[in-house]
């Protein structure tokens, strides 16, 4: 099974953050298919650590190291804020303590990837950044993105399609977003079961909660 653990924002945060989305989506040039897939707003998560493939028979030993560290870790008040790009083709918002210490954020990540460490081989992420996928570029997209980059190697300057959309552009126009505060009070282990969620992408199972229970520093 494929694991992840995640905050999940409230429901009102998630449509704070729709608002803005709206605010800067950006439409199909031609009559082809839209060049971003949406992340459905039920399957919005704060990432903080991507297990990857992890035996059956081991669910319950993953859950119980991890709440291990929430048994240990206090609620943390915290907010979406700003936005970027991983590789190229895919658009987060990130997220920031606002009530404590910045790095209780860094630091809760950091146990939490490890909790992971004897059970599967981790797949790697950028570790220090918590944030929210809330975008990826279609495969058409991709592929046009693809074909760009062959042509300049070639040195080819033949006038082409230009971009479907200019994904760095859509992050710097979120770069100033603040969300609503929210007090995070409990990990979620997810299983993402790929393919099998709307228009074959994920679909997210939620095998454990996990809450925060420690003593605020």
């Amino acid at each position: 099974m494929r694991l992840f653990a995640s905050f999940r924002p409230p429901a009102e945060v998630l449509e704070h953050l729709a608002h803005a989305l709206d605010g800067v989506a950006p439409g199909s040039l031609d009559a082809g298919p839209p060049p971003l897939r949406w992340v459905p707003p039920e399957q919005r998560h704060v990432t903080l650590a991507f297990y990857g493939e992890v035996p059956d028979g081991a669910l319950d030993d993953l859950a119980e190291a991890l709440g291990a560290v929430t048994a240990s870790t206090a609620p943390l008040q915290v907010q979406l804020a700003g936005a970027g790009v991983f590789s190229g083709a895919t658009l987060w918002v990130g997220v920031r303590v606002v009530d404590g210490d910045e790095r209780a954020l860094t630091l809760l990540m950091g146990r939490v990837e490890a909790a992971g460490e004897d059970i599967s081989r981790l797949e790697p992420r950028d570790r220090h950044r918590a944030h929210l996928t809330v975008a990826r570029l279609s495969a058409r997209a991709q592929r046009e993105r693809s074909d760009r980059r062959r042509r300049s190697g070639r040195g080819d300057r033949r006038p082409g399609r230009g971009p479907a959309v200019d994904l760095p552009a859509v992050a710097r126009a979120l770069s100033v977003y603040r969300g609503p505060e929210w007090t995070a009070r409990e990990v979620e282990l997810v299983e993402s079961h790929l393919g099998a969620g709307r228009s074959g992408g994920p679909l997210h199972e939620v095998r454990a909660r996990l809450p925060l229970t420690g003593e605020q520093a």
